[in-house]
């Protein structure tokens, strides 16, 4: 009886230890002052003056255009491999499957310098491009890591009694391993579009000038000395993230209902 309060009392304490800075950077994107110590009155005027700031608009831009370009492309992609893998004999799956694990495992700062080699040696000048090629490529991984545990739970005798009712396989992949595995899919492109918004040290080695993230720009901007509007920005990440949290929860506890 007594491990229980206190491992709800220590789960309480992690959780304060995680979200309490996060509270207070949204607190004190309120502030009328640039004060991140003393409250000054509560105030929009950062958010204000982040919207008016052309070169954080800019790196909006290109951070949602390169997040949803690049969320479309690997889930895709992710698609296609995932198919593929599970189709595999179950040694060379084995093998495919720890080489689609090594992005996921190797450390940002190798696979951002990594690409910022081939693309030099393949002469291809950073910028957009060399962006959102970097962001399909640690994308990728995470859609088939999403999408394998749904092609596991799908029977392979759906697909056959397609074919025997006179479907042909693509018509058959089209209208009926697409619908069966769609909330893998889904939650795939979901993380994706939230890995590319959140990534600074790949794209910090594969971008070029005039062309920048809003990670970029916040670290820039860091480095400067504290600005409020990194406080409202870093808050509108945080937002988005989170609903993107929450709609990937709702629609995964929707299809475990379906499937209960």
């Amino acid at each position: 009886m007594v491990k229980r309060p206190v491992s709800l009392i220590y789960l309480c304490l992690i959780f304060v230890f995680l979200y309490a800075p996060i509270a207070v950077l949204i607190v004190f994107s309120f502030n009328a002052t640039r004060s991140t110590y003393s409250w000054g009155g509560f105030s929009l005027e950062w958010y204000r003056a982040l919207f008016q700031d052309r070169q954080i608009m800019r790196a909006l831009y290109y951070t949602v255009l390169v997040a949803s370009l690049s969320a479309v492309i690997s889930a895709v992609a992710g698609t296609a491999a995932a198919v593929g893998i599970h189709r595999m004999k179950a040694r060379i799956r084995r093998i495919f499957l720890a080489l689609n694990n090594v992005p996921v495992l190797n450390p940002d700062i190798v696979t951002g310098i990594s690409l910022m080699a081939l693309f030099t040696a393949l002469h291809l000048r950073l910028g957009f491009g060399s962006l959102l090629l970097s962001h399909i490529t640690f994308s990728i991984p995470y859609v088939v890591l999403c999408i394998l545990p749904k092609l596991r739970q799908l029977p392979a005798e759906v697909t056959e009694a397609a074919m025997d009712l006179g479907a042909t396989p693509l018509y058959a992949f089209y209208r009926v391993v697409i619908p069966e595995i769609a909330p893998g899919i889904f939650t795939g492109l979901l993380i994706a579009f939230t890995l590319s918004i959140d990534d600074f040290v790949i794209s910090f080695f594969t971008t070029g000038s005039g062309v920048n993230n809003l990670s970029i720009v916040v670290y820039s901007m860091a480095r400067r000395g504290i600005n409020p509007k990194i406080n409202a920005v870093s808050t509108l990440l945080f937002a988005a993230v989170f609903i993107l949290l929450l709609i990937i929860n709702k629609r995964d506890a929707a299809a475990k209902q379906l499937e209960v």
